[in-house]
């Protein structure tokens, strides 16, 4: 036709689109991922600049004498440090993590650091993995990860168990960052799942602070959990937003920006409802709180604004095509920019003045609001087909329709079904014992 006409009509509608293409992707900002959502208060955000320091501490060799620590230092005392573990301790089956008794806020926390670009046993780890590997609860989890969580979980669970016994008033809190993260989230995971093991700690008990999320469960879990684990994204964080799984990214680590340019076109170009309806693929953990602190064309840094949802569409789908895409993932940028917000919101308070009777009311409204949300999360991806939701009943539980035994047989998977119950079994299914009789982690199916 182009030739007949004499004008290139096919290539100038290709030029148009593609030119229609990249100024819609050039204008998407990191702030249209959360413009509808609320504003987080500093009663439910308080944690998190507290815990990202945690995680810079399990970089430290000696917390007596650190050598990294942030302006205002790390806010922990070295005794209430009750172990650490490096990689010598787990022989590359979990990255360093530590334990840390928190008197001051009540809290029982395990904080995992991120990923060392110099321990091929980091990489292993996260090339555990294939799509649909690992199901459990219903949904679809990355293996690797899982079975790190798992490795943590079987060395502590004995001293979590007496720590949460002798201290009921404390919250058991999961905390890492970047591929930390993952493996935090897991860990809520499992303990909720088997709580009978760690004293029958309540769920309420139970909560995780994902930094710089992985991707690392299908939908219907992410938004299932959301009353357990929280993740905290600083603008254009890029680990968030893109669905290349975990094990190509960091195959790609080198080459990273060209890889997420290619993965930005691809994804462009898959309708929402079809990634929605993939049970197989992996999203960011639980209630999400996103920092803003840059606009588009314009220079510099603002003051960093919180915004928090449960959202189950349109969570950091789309990658941002920015320079700070990288640089938004480092721990210490987040902590710096999660104390800014934090410090912004407390001077808000402190300027209104509110009287401590109301801050309790507001505080009891905020759990409240914070109910409804993940209800109203849950009713969502129901209503949007998410493949493994469920409806959530008015006693708080989910619905048990008769006639749905997909419910059931969805839920049973290589770590939960009805007659694996006990951690036993859990730990049965992944470790084996060897000659001397230590524990050693099962080779995957297909491993060499």
């Amino acid at each position: 036709m182009s030739i007949i006409c004499g004008i290139p009509l096919l290539e100038c509608v290709y030029c148009l689109a593609c030119a229609r293409w990249a100024w819609k992707r050039c204008l998407h900002t990191a702030g249209h991922d959360s413009e509808t959502w609320g504003l987080a208060t500093a009663e439910e955000f308080e944690p998190v600049p507290r815990l990202c320091r945690y995680i810079l501490a399990v970089y430290e060799d000696d917390l007596r004498h650190p050598l990294w620590e942030p302006p205002g230092g790390y806010g922990m005392k070295p005794d209430g440090l009750i172990l650490k573990r490096t990689y010598e301790d787990t022989h590359g089956t979990a990255p360093p993590y530590i334990l840390y008794l928190d008197h001051d806020h009540a809290d029982i926390v395990i904080a995992v650091r991120g990923l060392n670009l110099a321990k091929e046993c980091d990489y292993a780890l996260l090339m555990d993995n294939k799509l649909g590997k690992r199901k459990i609860d219903g949904g679809y989890v990355h293996n690797g990860l899982l079975k790190a969580a798992g490795w943590v979980l079987d060395a502590e669970c004995d001293i979590l168990k007496e720590l949460v016994e002798k201290y009921p008033n404390y919250t058991l809190t999961f905390t890492g960052h970047s591929l930390g993260s993952g493996v935090a989230a897991m860990l809520a995971l499992v303990a909720v799942l088997h709580h009978d093991k760690l004293g029958n700690v309540d769920r309420r008990r139970i909560r995780c602070y994902a930094v710089a999320p992985a991707r690392c469960m299908s939908l219907n879990l992410a938004v299932r959990y959301a009353d357990v684990i929280n993740s905290v994204v600083l603008q254009d964080d890029f680990l968030p937003r893109t669905s290349t799984p975990l094990e190509d990214i960091f195959k790609s680590l080198f080459c990273l920006p060209c890889l997420l340019c290619l993965r930005c076109m691809r994804d462009t170009c898959i309708p929402d409802e079809k990634m929605i309806k993939d049970p197989r693929r992996l999203y960011a953990p639980g209630r999400l709180y996103h920092i803003v602190e840059r606009k588009l064309f314009r220079l510099g840094r603002f003051p960093p604004v919180v915004r928090t949802a449960v959202p189950v569409d349109g969570r950091f789908e789309h990658i941002v095509l920015s320079c700070n895409a990288i640089s938004d993932h480092s721990i210490i940028w987040i902590e710096r920019e999660a104390q800014k917000a934090m410090d912004i919101m407390v001077e808000k308070d402190d300027i209104m003045e509110i009287p401590a009777k109301q801050r309790m009311e507001r505080q009891e409204t905020l759990a409240r609001e914070h109910s409804e949300e993940y209800r109203a999360a849950l009713q969502r991806a129901v209503t949007l087909s998410v493949p493994h939701a469920y409806s959530p009943s008015k006693y708080g539980t989910f619905d048990e329709v008769e006639g749905e035994g997909s419910h059931r047989s969805s839920r049973e998977s290589s770590f939960d079904s009805p007659k694996r119950e006990n951690w036993d079994e859990l730990i049965e299914l992944l470790f084996d014992r060897d000659v001397s009789g230590h524990m050693v982690l099962k080779k995957s199916q297909g491993d060499g």
